[in-house]
């Protein structure tokens, strides 16, 4: 499955647009993770727990994208938005949504 940002695909002619689709995933940080966080916070440097969460949920959330554009018969993903929201009373969720046109190529 191509997912790309672009509105075409080079070398590929878009035969059909079948719609918007949309993959979307919360997650919550742990306890620890949230700790070690807080700590950089104040000594400085980089959160790898927070990291692995992001990384993990824009995997999710392409792969939920994927399925879905497949679902429709589809080849591709085109013009694709990636967003990120913090949820929960503490920010203790992260929310990622990515969104395209599922596209069939020929």
């Amino acid at each position: 499955m191509i997912i790309t940002t672009t509105n075409n695909i080079e070398g590929y002619n878009i035969v059909e647009y079948r719609g918007i689709v949309f993959g979307e995933v919360i997650t919550g940080v742990n306890f620890l993770k949230d700790m070690g966080a807080a700590f950089r916070d104040i000594f400085g440097g980089r959160s790898s727990g927070y990291e692995g969460e992001l990384i993990q949920a824009r995997e999710e959330a392409l792969q939920e994208i994927a399925n879905r554009a497949t679902a429709l018969g589809c080849d591709a993903v085109i013009g694709a938005k990636m967003d990120y929201e913090v949820l929960g009373a503490n920010g203790s969720m992260l929310m990622v949504t990515v969104s395209g046109t599922a596209v069939k190529l020929g």
